[in-house]
């Protein structure tokens, strides 16, 4: 059974950190599913704030 990759999770880790201040324990402590969430979320809100709307959903779209 092949995991998640490692540095995927600390690029969502570090995504939501940035943007939101959460712990490293906060973040860490959820499922993955929740951090993907997060990261879409993220991406939304700055999507809306520069004025992007239409454009397809990505989670790290930001970068």
């Amino acid at each position: 059974m092949m995991g998640y990759p490692v540095d995927k999770i600390y690029e969502e880790a570090s995504f939501i950190a940035y943007y939101f201040h959460w712990t490293h324990d906060q973040i860490m402590a959820m499922e993955h599913r929740d951090r993907r969430k997060w990261c879409e979320e993220i991406s939304r809100i700055n999507r809306n704030l520069n004025g992007e709307k239409d454009k397809p959903k990505n989670p790290f779209d930001v970068f």
